[in-house]
């Protein structure tokens, strides 16, 4: 395929480093939490020097605080205290403790964010707080105050913002000592989430690719959502074991869970009456033009939730966290939302673009073996797409990944990302009349009309498509385009990894006429004629719109398919 537009890696989606040296800490939290104590034991621990952003201002103004606050107003002093951290972490890296309000102005937070600091939220109990604010008179917030009503109230307020930080280290009445190496430790297991960004303009999106971040969502959505507000919408058997972490990682930001629509699992529940049922849910509920949708789970549920997110009130904020394979790597990439009709896969949808897309790839670890390989046929195809590098390392690496290793499964995650948000960044809405977007359908030609002449279900999306990459291989080289090299490969490699690659591989034998008719019912085909990706080599896959269909009848008889 010619090179697509380049996706844009985000500088924070750098590979991290094992010590955070090279990188500004930000110490955030609220008064009496021990910023300015930890943060100097850490800059000598880490050999970094130190600042306290409050002390800054001061110098700068020549004023005290509290004077800068009477003088002037809050406002005015959020104002300063921003310039004057962005000042301080364009600078070498140091350690900064910051005032307690202010990783709590928005403006603050972004800055801080693009900096590429990292930020630690030093979180302590009302009991610690309470004993460690005692003589804080002169502090502004405190003047002619119960310091315990003034903490439960900055509590309710900053706690869902500190919530953004990158780490969070519990802070108890231990020797400062202490903390500062259990904050240095926090930040040497710090593993930053791999971010790649859809280039669409004003619609740009990242995707971010990582461990555990269910655990983190409220703190990863928060800056790129309307409110802190959304609907979830899950299977019975993701919500049974996910749903519980994203309630806490969005509850630790404040956010609020307007509705959670839980639907059964399966290809089948793409339809029109799981639609209606799930729109009825969130509007019910009371879902506004800023709830956004969530979708946790996978393909399926992805594919629905995006199209009521697109159908609801004339479009809904959306949000995808896929939990499988074939979701992280595939589906939930890209916009393209949708139902089934008896006639065919997707032949309802809209495209309605997320506003980000959570990859947790500790989330792989639950799935059951058969779920995996399917996931792992997506990963081959892109392999094929991409060229003979990606390729090769499929071939190597792919019995390591539907085993469960988690590198493995990071790094096709983060690959398949990686091409298909430059795929889509170059051609959204499938509109190129070569190459393109339409290229990511190798396989699914076949692939769609299988899933639709075995049942919704009965037969993976995964699997379909793994033996309509076969078939894609072999029809390319029957046709000339490619040596009997590739096909020989392609089915190799597949059914290594435990999918089907062929007919014979699968439960029963369909009909080559009924699988015709399907493909010419597919949403690619043109005024009933068939369309084909396929495949020169790994990287030189086309768009042919003008194969006999003579020719897929007698593949497909040759594979061994009835009359």
């Amino acid at each position: 395929m010619a090179d697509p537009a380049p996706s844009s890696e985000r500088p924070d989606a750098a590979p991290p480093h094992d010590r955070p040296l090279g990188r500004a800490v930000v110490l955030v939290g609220m008064p009496g939490s021990g910023k300015s104590s930890i943060g100097r034991r850490l800059a000598g621990r880490l050999g970094l020097p130190f600042a306290d952003a409050d002390a800054e201002i001061e110098a700068a103004a020549g004023l005290p605080i509290t004077e800068i606050f009477s003088r002037y107003g809050e406002p005015h002093f959020r104002d300063g205290e921003r310039r004057v951290i962005q000042r301080l972490l364009a600078g070498p890296p140091l350690v900064l403790a910051t005032g307690g309000g202010a990783f709590a102005d928005t403006r603050t937070r972004a800055a801080i964010r693009g900096s590429g600091a990292l930020s630690v939220w030093l979180r302590c109990g009302m009991p610690t707080l309470l004993r460690r604010v005692a003589g804080r008179e002169h502090r502004p917030m405190f003047l002619n105050a119960d310091p315990k009503e003034v903490l439960e109230r900055l509590t309710a307020t900053r706690h869902p913002l500190f919530a953004e930080a990158d780490i969070i280290v519990d802070c108890t009445d231990e020797p400062p000592e202490i903390t500062t190496r259990r904050v240095q430790e926090a930040l040497e297991a710090h593993r930053e989430p791999r971010r790649l960004a859809v280039g669409l303009g004003e619609r740009a999106y990242d995707i971010v690719v990582g461990e555990s971040l269910l655990s983190r969502a409220g703190a990863l959505l928060a800056p790129v959502l309307p409110a802190r507000r959304v609907a979830v919408i899950s299977d019975e058997t993701v919500a049974a074991i996910h749903l519980p972490a994203l309630r806490a990682g969005l509850g630790q930001a404040g956010f609020g869970v307007v509705a959670e629509h839980i639907v059964p699992p399966g290809e089948q529940t793409k339809c029109f009456a799981e639609l209606q049922r799930a729109l009825e849910a969130m509007l019910g509920a009371g879902a506004d033009r800023r709830t956004a949708v969530v979708a946790l789970g996978g393909g399926v549920v992805g594919d629905l939730a995006g199209f009521a997110a697109a159908s609801a009130l004339r479009g809904l904020p959306f949000v995808q966290i896929p939990t499988t394979l074939l979701a992280q790597v595939d589906s939930s990439v890209g916009g393209k939302t949708g139902i089934n009709l008896a006639l065919g896969k997707n032949l309802v949808g809209a495209f309605h673009q997320p506003r980000i897309v959570l990859a947790d790839t500790t989330a792989l670890a639950t799935l059951p073996p058969r779920e995996l390989r399917a996931g792992w046929a997506e990963v081959a195809k892109h392999g094929l797409i991409a060229g003979e590098e990606f390729w090769e390392w499929c071939e190597g690496a792919g019995a390591r990944a539907v085993a469960g290793d988690p590198q493995a499964l990071a790094h096709a995650v983060l690959e398949s990302c990686r091409l298909k948000s430059a795929v889509v960044a170059a051609d959204e809405r499938e509109e190129s009349e070569e190459g393109g977007r339409a290229l990511l359908n190798l396989g699914h030609t076949f692939g769609h009309a299988l899933e639709a002449e075995f049942g919704y279900g009965a037969l993976l999306h995964g699997e379909a498509v793994a033996v309509g990459l076969g078939l894609a291989a072999s029809l390319s080289a029957r046709l000339g385009y490619c040596s009997q090299e590739w096909p020989t490969r392609v089915i190799s490699h597949l059914q290594a990894v435990g999918l089907p690659a062929r007919i014979g591989d699968l439960p029963r034998v369909p009909s080559a006429e009924r699988l015709v008719q399907r493909m010419r019912k597919d949403k690619k085909a043109r005024d009933g004629a068939l369309r084909f990706v396929l495949l020169k080599a790994p990287g030189a896959c086309f768009t042919a719109g003008d194969v006999p269909p003579e020719q897929v009848d007698r593949l497909l008889r040759d594979e061994g398919c009835s009359a």
